[in-house]
This record gives C-alpha cells, sequence and structure tokens, in this order.
C-alpha cells in the first residue's frame, strides 16, 4: 500500500478527506485567514496549507475540480487539472477560475478541490522515422463519426 505524507504548513490548515470510502479523490480545503472574492473571469490562488510527499517518482497526484463548485457556481481550476509532481514539496494551491458572470466568494475552510493520487508510465523515449498503421491512422476530432 502507498503512503502519502503531508505536513501541515499552517495551523488552520485542514487535512484532505475522502468523504466515502469509494472516492477516488480527496477534499482539499481553502486555508485562508479571511473569505476570498473571485470576480468574474478571474482567477485566485486559494492555499491548502499542505504540502505532500509522493512515495516515488512512480506516483503523481492531480488537483480535480470538485463537481459541486464546478457544476452550481462555475469555479473550476484554471488549469483544469493541476499536476502535482512526485518531488514538489511546496504549498499545494488551486488557481481558481470563476468562469461565470457573478462574483462567488471562498470561505476559510471550504472544499475547493479534490487530490487523486494515480500511478506514472515513465516509458523509455525512441525516436523512429515511421509509426505503424491503424484503422484511424491520423484522424482526429469527430473523425470517428461519433
Amino acid at each position: 500500500m502507498s503512503v502519502l505524507k503531508i505536513k501541515k504548513l499552517k495551523n488552520n490548515a485542514k487535512m484532505p478527506f475522502r468523504a466515502t470510502p469509494g472516492s477516488a479523490g480527496m477534499d482539499l480545503y481553502a486555508c485562508l485567514d479571511q473569505p476570498v472574492t473571485i470576480p468574474p473571469h478571474e482567477i485566485r490562488m486559494i492555499p491548502t496549507g499542505i504540502a505532500i510527499a509522493l512515495e516515488s517518482p512512480d506516483f503523481v497526484a492531480y488537483l480535480y475540480a470538485r463537481s459541486g463548485l464546478a457544476i452550481k457556481h462555475g469555479i473550476a481550476p484554471a488549469n483544469c487539472v493541476g499536476v502535482i509532481d512526485s518531488d514538489y514539496r511546496g504549498e499545494v494551491c488551486a488557481g481558481l477560475l470563476n468562469a461565470t458572470e457573478k462574483k462567488f466568494t471562498i470561505e476559510p475552510g471550504e472544499r475547493i478541490a479534490q487530490l487523486v493520487i494515480a500511478p506514472v508510465i515513465l516509458p523509455k523515449i525512441e525516436e523512429v522515422n515511421e509509426l505503424d498503421e491503424t484503422q484511424r491512422g491520423a484522424g482526429g476530432f469527430g473523425s470517428t463519426g461519433r
């Protein structure tokens, strides 16, 4: 079993929490001294007050939107999915984008994102002159008719 080491960087930081045994993600919380308002179509960096240590380069941490914030309020990570590499030891923060026409306020201790740990495949890179043929070939967006 893997171990995720978590260090609280601030006294008011909350530890990530898995809401149910079947939850793939752990909720991350805003570590704020006061509310932060995100104006329409703007981004604010929201700290979590924690740092993490993945056990090896065989793992990555992904920061995803919380569906409630994204669907109900239009608040989601500005980069869609945050990637936290195994050698990063700084504070985990969420750059949140307000995609609506109304300002939105993040309250201290509010759940702002979810953290998912996943395996990483680190392939050997090989430059080639040709790639194998497939039925689809180079057909891109919508090329399969679906």
